[in-house]
């Protein structure tokens, strides 16, 4: 087959002209253009889908600040609440994988909200990127004094004893607090029954006027009432003690093996993300979850700093879909 000849200024024109066309189709798509190496370039919007004070919020900008200079880029905060925390995870979930749109969030939207919602617009698994872990929290075990009862055994012997006489408050069907007691009732065969409140003051004053005799708690709420003695904590949900509360022992010092409900903080970008961008900022976050004075805040707030790999991060995510699913499906349990 013969092919027409070219005169070289025409093949240089043409030479010139497809490499304008590919440098302007790099610039054209930033997912493309972020996989060159200038990213970032602007500034980074990091989406935490609860109000501004709240814990998530609180620690998002913890990080914020040094992530900011380490990358010379502004962090913006962008506070999407709503929905136990769905609302903003789903726009992260849907939006451009160019980089620059983040995700803080705690555990709820990606590990127990699949099984809560079955309308949910959105696969943490499949449409979401994890960078890190950011820190981990667990939840207290907490009783009235009046409740006579000194050890997580000697309330599971008095539930026992006594079934469907106590109550345990938490802060809503499918929370933490909720799905840890039911956790516990499942293992131990316990009678108790269930009263949700708004929020956890709403829980521990019920317990001092006697309404509910046990509850789960997040520490900040719990502990300012334990050190004034108007409760009483029994053990802490994770599987070692926690730093920011080295005097409890956990569940399982306590007689309860294999018992682990904690709250935790992680970062996550849209599925689709370039893997060197995941990289760089693995790197980046890791290097300022494990700063002295960011590990001072966070235990501030009742966290104790646990920066993982993405895959580590993904192996959590699994995990707690796995065993407090199985809790929610035993309860028939929806939010829809």
């Amino acid at each position: 087959m013969l092919f027409p000849a070219f005169p070289a200024s025409a093949m240089r024109r043409r030479l010139l002209g497809a490499a304008a066309a590919a440098v302007a189709g790099i610039v054209a798509n930033p997912v493309v253009a972020a996989q060159q190496g200038d990213w970032p370039s602007r500034p980074i919007k990091l989406v935490v889908p609860f109000p501004a004070g709240s814990s998530p919020d609180i620690i998002a900008r913890v990080i914020a600040q040094p992530l900011s200079k380490q990358l010379g880029q502004a962090i913006v905060i962008d506070n999407k609440p709503g929905a136990g925390g769905n609302i903003g995870t789903g726009t992260v979930a849907h939006s451009a994988p160019d980089g620059y749109t983040m995700l803080f969030t705690i555990n709820g939207p990606l590990a127990t909200a699949p099984a809560l919602y079955s309308k949910l617009n959105y696969d943490p698994l499949k449409d979401l990127a994890p960078v890190t872990l950011v820190a981990t929290s667990p939840n207290v075990l907490v009783v009235p004094p009046s409740l006579n009862v000194n050890s997580v055994r000697d309330f599971i012997n008095l539930a026992k004893k006594e079934p469907g006489k106590l109550n345990y408050g938490s802060v809503g069907a499918g929370s933490s607090a909720h799905l840890a007691m039911e956790l516990l009732k499942g293992k131990e065969g316990l009678d108790l029954l269930h009263v949700p409140y708004a929020g956890f003051p709403q829980v521990v004053t019920a317990m001092l006027g006697g309404q509910v005799q046990a509850g789960f708690m997040v520490p900040a709420i719990a502990m300012p009432q334990v050190r004034d003695g108007k409760i009483k904590a029994l053990a802490v949900t994770s599987t070692k003690r926690s730093p920011a509360l080295p005097d409890l022992p956990t569940m399982a010092e306590q007689g309860v093996p294999d018992f682990e409900v904690i709250s935790w903080q992680a970062i996550l970008m849209p599925a689709g993300t370039p893997q060197p961008i995941i990289d760089r900022l693995n790197k980046e976050l890791v290097q300022i979850i494990k700063d002295e004075e960011v590990q001072k805040q966070l235990t501030a707030q009742y966290f104790t700093a646990a920066p993982t790999t993405p895959e580590g991060l993904t192996a959590l995510i699994k995990k707690e879909q796995q065993v407090l699913g199985a809790v929610i499906k035993r309860l028939n349990l929806t939010l829809d």
